[in-house]
């Protein structure tokens, strides 16, 4: 116990200093030596800032052993962070979650399960699809990914509502591309609530986006873009912000 907490903090320092590669390889060196588990128990133990550090420099050319073990719990307090890193461009967000998520033996519906779960869970998952925006709203108009037409029509909320359990007018298999896609597929028809609690947040930084603001004036304007009303989570982010900056 006594070395997993020296190596506890020896991962923490590394990633202070801005070595994520040598906390990673420092965490793999611990799986290759003591096992799986041993590797569990330290990231049970990690604070998410310091676990989202290491898995969201994610290489897809290579697997890795943090990104197989880390439980849906963990996965989802790390990406509720991740906004933190004011990575406009999403980049690590959806390589984390495409590796992730959709990783070999796992049950994607439970990690989206999981980040639902939390505040900020929705936002999220709507940074996930923001360069997709209006291909979402055709799919959750027709079903299909086909693009908005230029009218920009849109479906209510009470007709999302409405349509929730509709039935999918393509399957699984065709756009299973372990992808944005897909994403979108298993949270319309496996998690129909999360789809339009993300939808509704989607709208929202696309309104402010297109008034001019960047995201924090968003969050400041007249409720275009607040998810509290909208997160299944009941968990509050205060508590954790001072813990989470330093690594950020």
């Amino acid at each position: 116990m006594n070395h997993h907490l020296a190596l506890i903090e020896k991962t923490q320092s590394l990633i202070a200093s801005g070595d994520i590669t040598g906390a990673e390889s420092a965490l793999v060196e611990l799986a290759d030596t003591e096992g799986d588990r041993a590797l569990m128990v330290v990231l049970e133990q990690l604070q998410p800032k310091d676990i989202l550090a290491v898995i969201r420099e994610y290489d897809n050319s290579k697997e890795s052993v943090i990104n197989l073990l880390v439980t849906p719990a963990q996965f989802a307090r790390a990406v509720v962070i991740e906004k933190q890193y004011k990575d406009l461009s999403r980049t690590h967000l959806r390589g984390m979650m495409n590796a992730i998520i959709f990783r070999e033996d796992s049950d994607p519906v439970e990690f989206l399960n999981a980040i639902g779960d939390l505040e900020g869970g929705s936002e999220a998952l709507a940074d996930y699809f923001s360069e997709k925006w209006s291909r979402i709203e055709a799919f959750a108009r027709t079903g299909l990914f086909d693009s908005v037409e230029d009218d920009g029509q849109m479906l209510s909320e009470t007709a999302l509502l409405a349509s929730a359990y509709a039935k999918a007018r393509v399957e699984q298999d065709e756009i299973a591309d372990q992808d944005w896609m897909e994403l979108a597929w298993l949270l319309r028809y496996e998690c129909p609530d999360l789809f339009i609690e993300m939808l509704i947040v989607l709208r929202a930084k696309a309104r402010a986006f297109e008034s001019g603001l960047d995201e924090e004036e968003a969050e400041e304007d007249d409720g275009k873009v607040e998810t509290g009303d909208t997160d299944r989570g009941k968990a509050t982010p205060a508590a954790r912000e001072s813990d989470e900056e330093s690594a950020i």
